[in-house]
């Protein structure tokens, strides 16, 4: 067993193999928009945090994909929770589901076609983190969410059923 198809491991039970957790795309596949866009009594939603993912993990495929970690313009982690208010619908929840699935992808290609090389270069801008550690570091940061809009979901889900 190799660093790379531990980090692929990792990244797949995220998103698409059940493990310890259900997988991200299954959690998601059956919510309507709504249900997505519902907060708590802390307003978050799972769509704010499906929002927050998508940002991170682009945002660290792209610094991956280029070797580039430029953090000299500093970004506030609140707004990537953001979720216009103004087209919450289907189409526009759809939109954010394939997003969220193109990133997941675009990483398990990027992973799948890294060398152990590259995996343990350091990233000099940033801490000197090996790239193996920013990525499993990513798929922790992806775990964490998944938890908190499983919960979501259940409440959400658990709400609709009494007011039912």
């Amino acid at each position: 067993m190799n660093i790379k198809s531990v980090l692929l491991d990792q990244w797949n039970a995220c998103y698409h193999d059940k493990s310890w957790f259900l997988p991200l795309h299954e959690i998601l596949m059956d919510l309507k928009a709504s249900q997505a866009a519902w907060e708590n009594e802390s307003k978050q939603s799972i769509w704010s945090i499906v929002n927050h993912l998508i940002f991170w993990n682009e945002k660290w495929l792209e610094r991956y994909n280029t070797e580039l970690v430029d953090r000299s313009s500093p970004i506030n982690n609140d707004d990537t929770f953001y979720v216009n208010p103004h087209p919450l619908n289907e189409l526009e929840w759809k939109k954010t589901l394939q997003r969220l699935e193109t990133v997941f992808d675009s990483w398990n290609k990027a992973l799948e076609e890294s060398t152990e090389l590259k995996l343990l270069t350091e990233i000099p801008s940033y801490f000197h983190a090996p790239w193996w550690g920013a990525v499993s570091n990513l798929c922790i940061h992806n775990a964490y969410h998944i938890g908190q809009i499983m919960l979501l979901k259940k409440q959400c889900l658990s709400l609709s059923q009494k007011n039912d």
